[in-house]
């Protein structure tokens, strides 16, 4: 039996978050739901954080409150401090995640704390979670590469992942949040964390900043990790961290793990149409390294189509 690998679809929050359009409710909610017909099981949804600082997020309660209730699908809230969670708590979220800088400049940037000053407060915000019956999962952001600070060394990335879950977090996810590792880097912090913590208790989260997207993937597949973040069309990037290009696409990662023989439960027809309804709601031409391929085999249909009509 192929391996079952689960994609969790980050498009709704660090897709959106950036776009200079504000995708209303309604259109957020249409393209979950074409995402979740093409098979998408898991989603972190929206940030509560200040509209001032992310207007794209300003809409979280009411689309958390919109989307479809139904057991088989995880949703998870990106949040910083007690209001964000008491908002997330209120609209109905059952799982949140938090993100810790690896460096003093970028938690500065993002939140503005210092580390130990964030890693108190994401502390509490994970033990409330805890013990409130909700899931929690904590980011590593910036683990390959600091735009602030430069390289970070492996051993910080294992030595927060460790205290994180010494907190209580359920899972880590490292986060290569401006795209700045290669398929090396890679499987030294990955590998390291997977053989300190497990990797079924890993998360990577890529940026295809420079094409090394797939391959960073691949390699964390090989040291057996089993849980990506992507966004469908390659959607994304942070407001506060300078060069953080989209994510890894959806559907890149999809048809490659489908055609190495790994389970998705993902069907790359569906994913396309989930792509167009963003493009229509963004005003942009998305799509990830694949899409060149899906336009030709459109074309192809097309021109088929038009000879045997003649």
């Amino acid at each position: 039996m192929s391996k079952s690998i689960l994609i969790n679809e980050v498009g709704l929050r660090d897709g959106l978050q950036i776009q200079p359009k504000f995708v209303p409710t309604n259109g957020k909610l249409e393209i979950a739901l074409g995402l979740i017909d093409a098979g998408i099981k898991s989603f972190e949804a929206a940030s509560f954080v200040s509209p001032k600082a992310v207007p794209q997020m300003s809409d979280a309660s009411d689309l958390f409150k919109s989307l479809p209730k139904n057991d088989n699908i995880y949703y998870s809230a990106l949040l910083f401090n007690q209001k964000g969670y008491e908002r997330a708590v209120e609209s109905g979220a059952k799982a949140i995640a938090i993100a810790l800088a690896s460096t003093e400049k970028m938690n500065m940037a993002n939140i503005r704390m210092s580390l130990p000053d964030a890693i108190n407060n994401l502390g509490r915000l994970i033990k409330m979670a805890k013990k409130d019956g909700l899931d929690a999962r904590a980011y590593i952001s910036t683990a390959l590469g600091c735009p602030y600070e430069g390289n970070v060394p492996t051993e910080t990335v294992i030595n927060l992942a460790d205290k994180m879950f010494e907190l209580g977090a359920d899972k880590i996810a490292i986060a290569d949040t401006i795209g700045s590792g290669g398929p090396a880097l890679v499987e030294e912090v990955v590998g390291k964390a997977a053989k300190k913590f497990g990797a079924e208790n890993l998360i990577v989260h890529f940026h295809d900043t420079r094409a090394l997207g797939l391959i960073n993937a691949w390699v964390a597949l090989k040291v057996g990790v089993t849980e990506f973040d992507t966004s469908l069309g390659g959607l994304g990037g942070c407001p506060f961290a300078p060069g953080a290009a989209g994510n890894l696409a959806t559907e890149d990662l999809a048809f490659m793990l489908n055609d190495a023989g790994y389970e998705t439960g993902i069907d790359i027809g569906k994913i396309r149409e989930a792509v167009l309804i963003a493009e229509r709601y963004t005003g942009q031409k998305l799509g990830g390294r694949i899409s060149q391929w899906w336009i030709s085999q459109e074309r192809k249909k097309a021109a088929s189509a038009a000879s045997a009509a003649e």
